[in-house]
């Protein structure tokens, strides 16, 4: 089984029935609100602001390389890393992998890109989520 990253955020989730598809496993939409589960709860984890009324993150692109089909039952486990930092973006590095086997489903990257609401540019980078992002970076 392969181990992650020694900075990574890692948590474990567990596929729902309802996220399967015709095929059989898991859709390949549903990964992207996996790894969406894992930011939220990665940046909740920081229990810090990394919002406010004003400043908000989108996700401005996503990179997912699909590896092998997830299938119910299983666990997962979701790693996290920082790929790179900008002055109002990150770039958070993915896999998806089975719990038990450490097989990779998924590996990919995402850019996410906090903006002003009001005027709908960029805005700098929350301090919080900069430091949070400093300690899952990569090498």
């Amino acid at each position: 089984m392969s181990h992650p990253h020694p900075q990574a955020f890692c948590m474990t989730l567990s596929p729902r029935w309802g996220d399967m598809d015709a095929m059989n496993h898991v859709n390949n939409a549903v990964y992207l609100r996996y790894l969406e589960e894992a930011r939220i709860q990665w940046l909740n984890a920081q229990h810090t602001a990394w919002f406010d009324d004003r400043h908000v993150p989108v996700l401005a692109q996503a990179m997912l390389n699909y590896r092998l089909p997830i299938t119910y039952p299983s666990t997962l486990l979701i790693e996290l890393f920082t790929r790179r930092i900008g002055n109002s973006s990150l770039t958070v590095g993915h896999r998806i992998k089975d719990q038990a086997t450490g097989r990779l489903h998924c590996d990919g990257e995402v850019v996410v890109v906090w903006i002003d609401r009001t005027s709908g540019q960029a805005s700098s980078l929350p301090e919080a989520v900069r430091e949070a992002a400093e300690k899952i970076a990569t090498a």
